[in-house]
C-alpha cells in the first residue's frame, strides 16, 4: 500500500519530490512550524522515500495553515504545500476521516485562532 499511496500523492499534487534539496527553507517560513511533528521539508523527503502512513497518523497535514509560505521560499519550486494537500486529500477521502463538520467550528473558536484558519479548515476538510 505505500508504494500506491506514494504515487497517489505524487500524482494528485504533481511536485517532483527529487528537486528538494532539504535546504529548510520551506520548514523556516511555516507559522504552523512549532505545531508539526513533521515539517515542510519533511514532508518532501517521507514521500520520495513512501513514508506515507507515518505522515497520516501524525497528523501534521491538519497544522498546515496552506498559506503557500513554503512554496513562495522554495528555490527549487518543490511546492511542499501541494503536498500536504495531496496527503490530506488521501486521508479525507478514506471513509470516516473527515476530521471538521460545520456544526463543530463554533467549539473551536478562540481568540488568537485566525479566521484563515477557520475559513481553509473548511474548505480544506470539507471535501
Amino acid at each position: 500500500m505505500n508504494n500506491y499511496l506514494r504515487e497517489q500523492v505524487l500524482l494528485t499534487s504533481g511536485v517532483n519530490v527529487l528537486k528538494c534539496m532539504r535546504c529548510g527553507k520551506c520548514t523556516a517560513t511555516c507559522p504552523a512550524f512549532d505545531e508539526m511533528d513533521y515539517h515542510p521539508h519533511q514532508f518532501v523527503y517521507m514521500v520520495e522515500k513512501g513514508d506515507i502512513e507515518a505522515l497520516m497518523k501524525s497528523g501534521s497535514f491538519y497544522k498546515c495553515l496552506t498559506c503557500f509560505a513554503c512554496v513562495e521560499r522554495c528555490p527549487r519550486d518543490v511546492e511542499p504545500a501541494k503536498i500536504v494537500e495531496a496527503i490530506r486529500l488521501s486521508e479525507v477521502r478514506q471513509q470516516g476521516k473527515n476530521h471538521l463538520v460545520p456544526d463543530s467550528i463554533p467549539d473551536m473558536l478562540d481568540e488568537d485562532l485566525p479566521q484563515q484558519a477557520i475559513v481553509t479548515a473548511f474548505r480544506k476538510y470539507t471535501k
